[in-house]
């Protein structure tokens, strides 16, 4: 990260405003890409419509001037409150969020409807409101947050609170597909499991920070395997697999794998030991054995992904029509907004639920595969400056707090996009910042906004760590500091 500009004169007693120039030329590139892509998409749309005439336009010119807004004002509320941030995190996670808007603007309107009142809005419309409180929500965060405690002294109240939350979810929650994710409270909506895969790294990186010394040094051995004694690992095992039982009763297999593979790759990061993921991929294997004989909906998945076109028809017609599109996009795609015109809204050659599962599909198509390296680039960017977060952070805690959610967002991404392209059974998790759906863009907003703020230079030190042995709890005992 580039050094510090000087600060500008102090404002509001201490608050010094400091200019970001870096995320300002990152953003104003931001900007040019998503006009664009709104522009090209205006151009698609008047190609296919011979009355319509005009010079060069954006095709939702409110919806842009509303992201963009949103995008400077993030910016310069970092710079009056003179945050020292990563200036990098910002611009990517806005590209996304752009991408995800132009895609809304280009898929059927009708695939989502919400009405208030007499007005009714519209996919594009719903899918910018959701990323405003998105970018809302990281850059409070970023500024608000100063210090991890309330983190890290709660770990395990917020592993209750999340747990609680999936329970009852099994109990009152709506069944949607065979699947009952859905919490309602009145006319507000959410999917807890979203919100628990940042609960979960919350504990993760508070018990591994605490109990590191002991699973590094201290090992049990089974066979040609170590681990570590199982007074110190049941813990951290029990919550894993209570979240991940729940969520497999639930049928929500993509929570499930997310929540495994952040897990193994946690507890890889604290202790940098192979055979805790050598044991963890051989109890992964025996899981998904027995779930493939046990439970018809997991054998269902995996029959589709070994062989789609059994059933093209069928059970199949998701990933068979999600390969055509990428096959239509080849190298450089189609343009945006020259696709098939009827993808998604479940039309002959459409893909149902494209705004959720298969977005990458239609992108795919329109893009091709150039598009497609750069988003999953894009991506790489946010995992990069998480681990960097990590790497410089103060202590155990806040090092493997940043891993563990910037692992989140690349795991997620790369199941979704993996499974788009039947490289692994279809799991119907979405892609961070481009799929609809409020959960997912407002809990990516938590994990961006908290990324944020363990990177500032200027938050408060972490506690010191408290001493360990006999020694240090007679001293604790007779009050000896």
């Amino acid at each position: 990260m580039t050094a510090d500009a000087p600060a500008l004169p102090r404002i509001l007693g201490n608050v010094r405003p400091r200019p970001r120039w870096r995320e300002a030329r990152l953003l104003a590139i931001v900007g040019a890409a998503i006009l664009a892509g709104s522009v090209s998409l205006e151009l698609a749309r008047r190609a296919g419509d011979t009355e319509a005439t005009g010079g060069l336009s954006p095709a939702e010119p409110f919806h842009l001037l509303v992201y963009l807004g949103v995008l400077i004002v993030a910016h310069l509320a970092q710079v009056v409150t003179g945050r020292r941030t990563d200036q990098v995190l910002l611009p990517a996670v806005g590209l996304l969020g752009g991408i995800s808007l132009l895609l809304m603007e280009r898929l059927p309107q009708d695939l989502v409807v919400q009405r208030f009142g007499d007005a009714g809005l519209g996919l594009a419309d719903v899918q910018l409101i959701w990323l405003v409180l998105s970018i809302s929500i990281a850059t409070t965060l970023a500024i608000v947050v100063r210090s991890d405690r309330w983190l890290r002294l709660y770990k395990y109240t917020w592993a209750a609170a999340g747990v609680g939350l999936l329970l009852l979810t099994f109990v009152l929650g709506t069944e949607i597909n065979g699947q009952r994710l859905t919490l309602s409270f009145g006319p507000v909506s959410g999917q807890p499991s979203e919100l628990l895969k940042v609960i979960l790294v919350v504990f993760l990186a508070g018990y591994l920070s605490e109990n590191r010394p002991l699973l590094v040094d201290e090992s049990t051995r089974i066979g040609p395997l170590k681990i570590p004694p199982l007074p110190y690992l049941a813990p951290m095992v029990a919550m894993w697999a209570i979240a991940l039982g729940i969520v497999v009763i639930q049928r929500d297999l993509g929570a499930a794998l997310l929540f495994f593979a952040v897990f193994l790759l946690l507890v890889y990061t604290a202790t940098a030991r192979a055979g805790y993921v050598v044991l963890g991929l051989i109890l992964f294997l025996l899981g998904a054995f027995v779930m493939y004989q046990l439970v018809p909906h997991v054998r269902t998945r995996v029959d589709i992904w070994i062989d789609p076109f059994a059933q093209p028809q069928g059970a199949g017609y998701q990933v068979v029509q999600s390969l055509y599109a990428f096959a239509r996009g080849g190298l450089i795609g189609t343009g945006l907004g020259g696709g098939l015109p009827t993808i998604g809204g479940g039309q002959p050659g459409g893909i149902p639920e494209i705004h959720t599962d298969f977005p990458l599909a239609a992108l795919g198509e329109e893009l091709g595969l150039v598009g497609i390296m750069a988003i999953l680039g894009i991506y790489l960017v946010v995992i990069e400056r998480g681990l960097r977060i990590g790497a410089a952070a103060g202590d155990d805690f806040r090092s493997l707090l940043s891993a563990g959610l910037a692992l989140v967002v690349g795991v997620q991404a790369f199941i979704i996009a993996a499974g788009n392209l039947k490289l692994i059974p279809l799991t119907g998790i979405t892609l961070p910042f481009i799929s609809y759906g409020g959960s997912s863009l407002l809990v990516n907003g938590i994990v961006v906004g908290l990324l944020l703020a363990l990177s500032d230079k200027g938050v408060e030190p972490p506690p010191a760590p408290r001493p360990r042995g006999r020694i240090a709890r007679l001293a604790r005992r007779a009050g000896i500091a």
